[in-house]
């Protein structure tokens, strides 16, 4: 709790403001490119400070624990904006398993710039020592990662990142912060793309960045305002809207999500399942010490076909419809090697266990029952074939 108040009260309560003239429940979407020089609230261009910005930003630092917060108009324009603070003969230490667009972008763009990124396993405590020696200006991690949902001791990697004096990024968007807030883990950023579970209705696009430094929040400023990065109006109000029942989305997607992973686990003949809370999860006592509430609602899963097979299977699902993203009400499925991954070449990829036969999961809250039946009636179709 902060202040007395619950993560729950806060969601609702906290991005109440600017509505003084109408005594509005509701905040209204301020659909306005300019404002009238010398008002109370400071704004003068949306594209530096917009009163629905303030409010979601106000909102998500309280929930990630964090005294700042900059929203940005997607995951990977908060992504751009970290990266942005790097210079030419930085380095990177980044774990293997990241966002095929995260590796995309400092493999494509920002390598032209002279940056270079080291990958390493960081769910193996031995390479930690790899950070101490490489003092890397950024240590980049995701946990759980993107696809193969591998939790990373935050706290451990944050004690290694600070003795190197450097500084660790989290990407915290496939818990969320009602399950995990790494500022309160040692984590210097908390990243999140707020498109997928903070917004939760797959119907805006957004990010944030939160902090406990002022150094970095004015950073974050200066790249929302400099580099044309912030969000629409729009966006941020349905996410601020979103938010509001995130508390309740996530216990369900929580309950429908082990449920889910259990049947897998039990009858699907997968070679392997992974979900943060299922005992066979390689770091599940991580899972449980720092994630609270839940694994959140992803699941990933080897099911040991071919391509042709599994991409038959992923396009015959009725509940989960094969797209990227993840976090919304609706359940989705995602083939990774093809999708969401497909910018990371196939060897490195395969490497690090992302193969034509993974398929990603973002379990809705539908009737889990239902989206059982879908996935085994798909299995039994494409075995029969």
């Amino acid at each position: 709790m902060i202040n007395g108040e619950g993560f729950e009260t806060r969601a609702i309560h906290a991005g109440r403001d600017f509505v003084s003239d109408t005594g509005a429940v509701t905040p209204p979407v301020w659909l306005t490119s300019t404002f009238e020089y010398g008002n109370p609230g400071g704004f003068d261009y949306t594209r530096s400070g917009n009163p629905n910005f303030r409010l979601l930003e106000r909102t998500l630092a309280s929930l990630e624990g964090g005294q700042h917060a900059t929203v940005f108009a997607s995951g990977v324009s908060a992504i751009t904006a970290v990266a942005s603070t790097l210079r030419s003969g930085d380095l990177v230490v980044a774990e293997e398993n990241v966002y095929g667009c995260t590796y995309r972008l400092f493999d494509k763009v920002f390598a032209k710039f002279g940056v270079s990124v080291e990958y390493l396993d960081l769910a193996n405590p031995e390479h930690y020592a790899r950070i101490v020696e490489r003092r890397p200006a950024l240590v980049w991690i995701e946990s759980p990662t993107n696809p193969l949902l591998k939790v990373l001791d935050i706290s451990a990697i944050a004690t290694a990142t600070h003795q190197a004096g450097s500084v660790l990024v989290v990407d915290n968007t496939f818990a969320s912060s009602h399950v995990q807030r790494p500022l309160e883990l040692g984590a210097d950023l908390s990243l999140l793309s707020t498109t997928k579970y903070l917004n939760g209705h797959s119907d805006a696009l957004g990010g944030v960045v939160c902090t406990n430094d002022p150094s970095w929040q004015e950073r974050m400023v200066f790249a929302q305002k400099a580099l044309g990065l912030q969000p629409s109006p729009m966006d941020a109000w349905l996410t601020l809207r979103g938010v509001k029942t995130l508390a309740l989305r996530m216990e369900r997607h929580h309950a429908n999500a082990l449920a889910f992973a259990r049947f897998l686990e039990d009858e699907s003949g997968a070679r392997w399942v992974r979900y943060p809370w299922l005992p066979s999860h390689p770091q599940h006592e991580v899972a449980k010490r720092q994630m609270h509430g839940g694994g959140s609602g992803s699941v990933t899963v080897y099911l040991g076909m071919s391509l042709e097979e599994t991409l038959d299977f992923v396009g015959g699902l009725r509940y989960f419809p094969k797209a990227e993203s993840l976090g919304g009400v609706e359940s989705l499925c995602c083939h990774p090697a093809s999708m969401t991954h497909a910018s990371v070449p196939r060897e490195t990829r395969e490497a690090v266990g992302i193969t034509d036969a993974v398929v990603r999961f973002s379990v809705g809250i539908e009737s889990v029952e239902d989206l059982i039946a879908d996935v085994r009636e798909g299995l039994r179709r494409v075995r029969k074939a």
